[in-house]
C-alpha cells in the first residue's frame, strides 16, 4: 500500500477536487461540522443528502446547502441513528431512490449526555455514535459498492485517546460515566474504520474507510446536554471551557473533508488538525488500542449481534479476516 500524500501546509475547502457526478451522504448535517461538510461538498458539485433526525432543523440546513450548491439540489434523508427501525427505513430509501453512493460521512453524534437509552436499549452514546453508524453503513453497503471508488469516513474525537471498551458492559448498564462513555464510542469509531477497511480489501472491493477528528471545534455539542438545574450547570462547565478554546466549525470540518475527498488516500488513514486541537488538516496519531486487530474484530462481531447487521460483501472470505 502506498503512503498517504503529503498535505499542503494550509489545505482548505477550496482544495477539494471536483465532486461533480458523485453522491454523498452526511449524517448529522443539520448543524455544525455536518452542515459545513455538506456545504463544502455541494459547492464542489456533489449531490448531497443530509441525513438528519430533526426535520425542522434539516429544513433550514438544506436551504443553506442549496445556496452553496453548484450541482444537484441537496436533499434531506430522515435518519435517527438511535433507532434501528429508522436506520433500516433510510437504507431502504437509499436502495430504491438513490441507488449509488460514492461517499458516506458518518459525522452525527452526541457528547457526554446524561444516562439514557436508544430506542433499541443501547447506551445513547455507544448506540448513536457507533452502533447506529455501523448498522447504517452495513445497510447501504450495496449502494456504496455500486460506486467506482466508494469511501466511508468515520468522525472520531481526540477523546478517543481516553477510550476503552468494557467487554462485560459496553452499554453501561451497571455504572454510567458520561465522559468515559463518550471516549469509548469515539474509540469504537476508529476500530470500526480499521476493520471496515480490512474487510473491504479482503473482499476485493474498491471501498476505503478513513477517519478524522475535528480537534476542539465550536458546535452545538458544547451545551448542557439535556441536564437541568445544578446538574446541568456542573455538566456544562467542562464543555464551556472547551468551547472557549475551540476553533470555528468550518475549520473543524476540514479534517473530515480531507479524509473524504483527497485522491488516492490509503484506507484507515486518520486525519486531524495540525496542532491536534486546532489548525489545518494533517495525518495524526491514535489511541494504541485502535491498532488492535483482535479488539476491532471483537467489536465488529458484537456490533453485528447487537444490531442484527451483516455486511453483504461480494466475497465470503471477507467474513473470516
Amino acid at each position: 500500500m502506498s503512503s498517504a500524500p503529503i498535505l499542503p501546509r494550509r489545505w482548505t475547502a477550496a482544495d477539494i477536487p471536483d465532486q461533480t457526478g458523485k453522491t454523498a451522504i452526511v449524517t448529522g448535517a443539520n448543524s455544525g461540522l455536518g452542515l459545513r461538510t455538506a456545504e463544502a461538498l455541494a459547492a464542489k458539485g456533489a449531490r448531497v443528502l443530509l441525513a438528519c433526525r430533526n426535520e425542522i432543523k434539516a429544513a433550514g440546513a438544506v436551504e443553506a446547502v442549496a445556496e452553496a450548491a453548484t450541482g444537484p439540489k441537496p436533499e434531506v434523508l430522515p435518519l435517527d441513528l438511535a433507532d434501528l427501525t429508522s436506520v433500516r427505513r433510510a437504507a431502504d430509501h437509499i436502495d430504491v431512490s438513490v441507488g449509488v453512493v460514492d461517499l458516506l460521512v458518518n459525522n452525527a453524534g452526541v457528547m457526554a449526555v446524561p444516562r439514557s437509552r436508544t430506542a433499541d436499549g443501547f447506551d445513547a452514546q455507544f448506540g448513536t455514535n457507533h452502533l447506529g453508524h455501523f448498522a447504517f453503513t452495513g445497510a447501504i453497503l450495496p449502494a456504496l459498492l455500486r460506486a467506482p471508488q466508494p469511501r466511508v469516513v468515520n468522525v472520531s474525537s481526540i477523546a478517543a485517546w481516553g477510550g476503552a471498551i468494557n467487554p462485560a458492559d459496553p452499554n453501561w448498564r451497571v455504572l454510567y460515566l458520561r465522559w468515559p462513555a463518550y471516549a469509548q464510542s469515539k474509540l469504537a469509531n476508529l476500530l470500526f474504520t480499521a476493520e471496515l477497511d480490512r474487510r473491504a480489501r479482503a473482499a476485493g472491493t474498491a471501498l476505503t474507510a478513513t477517519a478524522a477528528h475535528p480537534g476542539l471545534s465550536a458546535t452545538h455539542l458544547y451545551d448542557r446536554n439535556g441536564e437541568r438545574g445544578l446538574a446541568g450547570t456542573l455538566a456544562a462547565i467542562p464543555q464551556q471551557l472547551l468551547l472557549a478554546l475551540a476553533q470555528p466549525d468550518h475549520m473543524g470540518a476540514l479534517p473530515q473533508l480531507y479524509a473524504a475527498t483527497a485522491p488516492d488516500l490509503p484506507g484507515n488513514t486518520y486525519i486531524g488538525p495540525g496542532f491536534e486541537f486546532a489548525g489545518y488538516p494533517r495525518r495524526t496519531l491514535r489511541n494504541p488500542l485502535a491498532h488492535s486487530r483482535s479488539y476491532a474484530r471483537w467489536l465488529w462481531h458484537l456490533s453485528e449481534r447487537l444490531t442484527d447487521t451483516h455486511y453483504a460483501w461480494p466475497a465470503t472470505r471477507a467474513t473470516t479476516v
